[in-house]
């Protein structure tokens, strides 16, 4: 997996070969996840988007056969994430875990998977519930739709699908922890590689 940083500083490409990637993505993103984040998943039908919000959402209820159903249909669907550590004042995440500054353990929040492909326009987000949801923590898929609701300090992950079938996914928004997830996940495909 390559991960390589962009030229901009707040910009971080990840190239994922398969799903396998696309999921340990999902789960190295889960512990720097902060109550009221806003993770717009970007990119074309079966770019993978759906596929990195489920490993996010198991990762961070901590539930790896949790059953998350997209909610293509629903436009919606709700977890519950119990409390968890996150990293406070000059905290990183290193192997998938905080490391450094303070340790603040977190309390139980709500997140929300919206998927708005058949979304009307942003006059819909309401009756979703979009303002209390943002309270917690908002992941949506085809956030094009937002429109003016866009959160204006969201994190980015843009999926684009490659000529090879494999992946990149571009984060913008994410500082430091976005260059701290490619390390972990450069780390963990070079172990993977001397023990294959």
């Amino acid at each position: 997996m390559d991960t390589t940083p962009s030229r901009a500083p707040d910009v971080v490409r990840i190239c994922l070969p398969d799903d396998a990637a696309t999921m340990a993505l999902g789960r190295a993103l889960a512990p720097v996840v902060r109550v009221g984040d806003a993770v717009l998943l970007r990119g074309d039908l079966g770019a993978g988007k759906t596929t990195l919000a489920r490993a996010l959402l198991r990762a961070m209820c901590d539930d790896p056969a949790m059953e998350v159903p997209s909610p293509s249909y629903t436009l919606v669907q709700t977890y519950d994430v119990p409390g968890k550590d996150v990293p406070g004042e000059g905290g990183q995440v290193q192997g998938g875990q905080v490391a450094g500054g303070q340790v603040e353990r977190g309390q139980g929040v709500e997140v929300s998977h919206f998927d708005l492909w058949r979304l009307d326009g942003p006059g819909a987000l309401v009756e979703l519930g979009w303002d209390d949801a943002c309270e917690g923590i908002v992941l949506v898929e085809w956030p094009e739709r937002l429109g003016a609701l866009t959160p204006p300090h969201a994190r980015h992950i843009d999926l684009v699908v490659r000529a090879d079938g494999g992946r990149d996914a571009i984060l913008r928004g994410w500082g430091a922890d976005g260059r701290a997830v490619a390390c972990v996940l450069g780390d963990d495909t070079k172990q993977a590689g001397e023990h294959a």
